[in-house]
């Protein structure tokens, strides 16, 4: 009988799961600060920047010097309709070479920015750092002491360090530890319609 009812009617449609949303991410990347919660904070985003950035239909790398002297600097970098700005003021050292990375996906749903100092480590005494973002909302942000270099991983900022809103990443007043090496961002786009 129960032969007979498997062959009545049509198939059965099996339908796949659901597109995940990309504010999936945010909840899986977050640092929870318990056992693995670093681990997410670290792999998962790396991962999407990764991906958003190689399936980027555009994208575009430009260097610029951070320099010490404690007054306020800016960097900015546009593609299409969305802007990312690096604001700073350094103290100690010499000018140093840092690189800023922006794309937008193939799909024009994600656009991502990393400001980074590609040789790991910045020498410099950051008093603020503030990364702005113009036509797309932060779905995941992080902010690093130290920038992968060689056998040297990534060195996240506390969580306590830097604050994040919709479209900033900054230092938090008090908190803030003064070393900055990277900053990650990726962003949701409003041609996110579903």
């Amino acid at each position: 009988m129960a032969a007979a009812a498997l062959t009545d009617g049509p198939p059965p449609v099996l339908t796949p799961p659901a597109p995940r949303r990309p504010s999936f991410l945010s909840k899986m990347a977050a640092p929870c600060g318990r056992g693995g919660g670093w681990l997410w904070a670290a792999v998962v985003p790396a991962a999407v920047l990764c991906i958003a950035v190689r399936a980027a239909e555009e994208a575009s790398t430009a260097e610029f010097d951070v320099r010490p002297g404690g007054e306020v600097h800016s960097f900015s970098r546009s593609l299409g309709d969305y802007t990312c700005t690096f604001t700073y003021s350094a103290q100690g050292g010499t000018n140093e070479q840092w690189q800023m990375n922006i794309g937008v996906s193939e799909d024009n749903l994600l656009f991502s920015c990393s400001v980074w100092r590609p040789q790991g480590k910045s020498y410099l005494f950051f008093t603020q750092f503030k990364a702005e973002l113009k036509g797309a909302k932060i779905e995941y942000a992080m902010a690093y002491s130290q920038a992968a270099v060689g056998a040297q991983s990534d060195i996240p900022l506390k969580q306590e360090e830097f604050e994040i809103t919709e479209t900033t990443v900054s230092h938090r007043e008090g908190k803030f530890r003064f070393e900055l090496s990277k900053l990650m961002i990726v962003a949701k786009t409003p041609h996110d319609e579903l």
